[in-house]
């Protein structure tokens, strides 16, 4: 490493200052893989201390369970994580003197409350991953000083509701992961000050519809997990604002209608995903801008699993299948649910022969 050498060891109470640690830019996959190449090469894990790994670039610390969490940091820390320990409430200025800090990850406790003050210390923040937590509410202004964030996981807490101003502040946000949660609605501003998202993940919540002009805010979406909902309706405005979107995932809802110009714009869709809804039928004209040759859904496309009505309400969708079913997944669980002369046919059958 350019001359000096990175060393691992365990936290030490002692020891309030460090001299390296990871290159910012490595994942936390690969900090993990570099803890198990410091241990493969004999340097003993101490199981009631944290992991400390140390390089040029400043200190990386991991800590679970039985270690005791350090009170201090060292200031150069870059990457911290506090996992598996079941807390209701973090400790106490956990964060001051480590003002480098741009990696937090604290998954797997019970956190049920955050200060707003949590991350004013660490303006230069990049990833905070509070996977598996309790918590069913973010404070206002929690984002007020994190406008280097870009990468925010939330997913399986308990969140019911969040408010419009809620990401206020996160101008670098481009990985918004809502996931698991117990969402019924979403304000229509939520995402009006985030116009680098690139991923929204707002799959296995309990959201049945999504206010008008939801998606206004970000420039260039390019992932949107919609599956595991319950909605019921694609409105024609709804994806308008996001002419970029290429991965776009709405399985496992009710949805029985989707509006003749729900895609329409949808100019570089790769992949769709509409399977295991109630889609009986859909409208005349809603593929014309989708499966064009070499253009879009290139990743395929999933119809499967819902209870097509293969009748001449659907001719526009057979003809579309067949000059696109080469792209289309799980043909065989593509099937009709009526009329009785066709019940049980795959779609591409039926299409095929008529």
């Amino acid at each position: 490493m350019g001359g000096k050498e990175a060393t691992m060891s365990s936290w030490s109470r002692e020891r309030n200052q460090s001299p390296g640690g990871l290159n910012p830019h490595l994942s936390r996959t690969m900090f993990l893989l570099l803890l198990s190449v410091a241990s493969a090469q004999g340097v003993p894990p101490d199981p009631t201390a944290c992991l400390v790994f140390q390089s040029v670039n400043g200190t990386s610390i991991a800590c679970k369970p039985p270690a005791e969490v350090p009170r201090r940091l060292p200031a150069d820390t870059i990457h911290l994580a506090v996992e598996f320990f079941n807390f209701t409430r973090l400790p106490a200025g956990l964060l001051r003197g480590a003002p480098r800090l741009q990696e937090l990850h604290l998954s797997s406790n019970r956190l049920h409350n955050l200060s707003a003050e949590l991350l004013q210390p660490v303006p230069g923040l990049k990833v905070l991953d509070l996977t598996r937590n309790a918590l069913s509410r973010l404070p206002p202004g929690l984002f007020r000083a994190s406008a280097a964030l870009h990468t925010l996981v939330l997913k399986e807490n308990q969140l019911r509701a969040l408010d419009a101003s809620g990401l206020h502040g996160l101008t670098a946000l481009r990985h918004l992961d809502l996931s698991g949660n117990q969402l019924r609605t979403l304000p229509a501003g939520l995402l009006a000050n985030v116009p680098n998202l690139r991923v929204l993940d707002l799959s296995d919540n309990q959201l049945e519809a999504l206010p008008s002009g939801f998606l206004r805010g970000p420039l260039c979406l390019e992932r949107l997990h919609l599956e595991g909902n319950r909605l019921r309706a694609l409105a024609e405005d709804l994806l308008a604002p996001q002419a970029d979107l290429r991965y776009l995932f709405l399985s496992d809802n009710k949805l029985a209608k989707v509006a003749p110009d729900a895609f329409r714009g949808l100019r570089r869709l790769d992949m769709l995903d509409l399977s295991n809804n109630s889609l009986t039928s859909v409208p005349k004209g809603l593929w014309a801008s989708l499966g064009r040759p070499t253009q879009n859904l290139q990743y395929g496309f999933d119809l499967s699993r819902n209870p097509w009505v293969c009748d001449g309400h659907l001719h526009d969708l057979f003809r579309w299948l067949v000059d696109n079913k080469e792209k289309m997944f799980f043909q065989n669980d593509t099937r009709c649910a009526g009329p009785e002369a066709f019940k049980g046919q795959t779609l591409l059958e039926v299409a095929e022969s008529r």
